[in-house]
């Protein structure tokens, strides 16, 4: 899919509630397994907690994001990426093809 500026901050909103979300659950998940938790529970928060990353994967790539990293996206334009990352407020950074996330520059 190809994104122009106007669409990508048009459905921001939406990417950051999944993303806060999925955020905050894999958060709670790693608050407990660091509790005091028998062998198999840690097992379970384990799986959960791949679920959970999964799911949120599987849900960025049905709005036409391409997931980069945990919790940063990039919206490709045809000629580069505008690129968001949890918990950024606004859609503001740009890059190239190969310069990737630390080559990012600011939207002007």
């Amino acid at each position: 899919m190809r994104w122009n500026l106007d669409n990508a901050r048009a459905i921001l909103p939406e990417v950051r509630r999944r993303t806060g979300e999925a955020v905050a659950r894999v958060e709670a998940l790693s608050d407990r397994r660091l509790g005091d938790v028998d062998p198999a529970e840690r097992v379970e928060i384990e799986q959960e907690l791949a679920r959970v990353v999964s799911v949120w994967i599987r849900g960025m790539e049905a709005l036409g994001v391409d997931v980069k990293g945990a919790w940063l996206v990039d919206f490709d334009t045809g000629s580069g990426c505008y690129c968001w990352r949890w918990p950024e407020a606004r859609l503001e950074y740009f890059h190239g093809y190969h310069e990737g996330f630390a080559g990012r520059v600011r939207i002007q």
